[in-house]
């Protein structure tokens, strides 16, 4: 099975500097973050509302309840918002006020304040790629950097399966990134 890249930090800062640099660059951080940070999927991200990420009175939510029909696998799930992620929407709320007071509204929208449908997103991911020069990178390359970065930093992996909202281990495992320095970097850590 074929993997979605995974980006590294100069390919991460070009990303952030063409997203600055075009239309839509709030709701286009936004969209990114929710991918790197929380680890949505294309149709996740799609399928948010403005009440889903922000309570009655604009403010960030620190939990993001994902109804059925806005997953992968038509299961509820919880998603945890860190503060990565709540200092992004943050961001989207200063510069749409507005926007925020609408519960029903989705989160991510068109030029015309419309939905986006899973392939728009993808199909953002793939611009923004593509502008940055990244090649190789998807809409899923965000959630493989996240379930990744957090096996690196030795989380363990049924935490990381719960907050990737696999069913199974061995998908979650699929995701993280092996490589002979993560693979010699383990091996001096055994002692005698």
């Amino acid at each position: 099975m074929k993997q979605a890249k995974l980006l590294t930090q100069q390919e991460r800062k070009r990303l952030a500097a063409v997203i600055d640099h075009k239309r839509y660059a709030t709701r286009n951080h936004t969209a990114v973050a929710l991918s790197f940070y929380a680890g949505l999927r294309a149709c996740e991200i799609a399928a948010l509302r403005v009440g889903d990420v922000f309570d009655d009175t604009g403010a960030v939510r620190d939990t993001i309840h994902l109804r059925a029909a806005q997953t992968k696998g038509n299961d509820a799930a919880t998603v945890l918002v860190n503060k990565r992620l709540a200092q992004q929407l943050k961001r989207y709320a200063a510069q749409h006020p507005n926007r925020t007071q609408q519960p029903n509204a989705p989160l991510i929208y068109s030029a015309k304040g419309g939905s986006f449908t899973a392939q728009t997103i993808v199909n953002l991911f793939q611009a923004l790629y593509k502008a940055a020069g990244i090649a190789g990178a998807s809409s899923h390359s965000g959630r493989r950097q996240f379930v990744t970065e957090l096996a690196d930093k030795g989380i363990n992996a049924r935490v990381i399966q719960a907050l990737a909202r696999h069913k199974h281990l061995n998908t979650t495992m699929r995701y993280i990134d092996l490589n002979e320095n993560k693979l010699r970097s383990a091996v001096e850590l055994v002692n005698y």
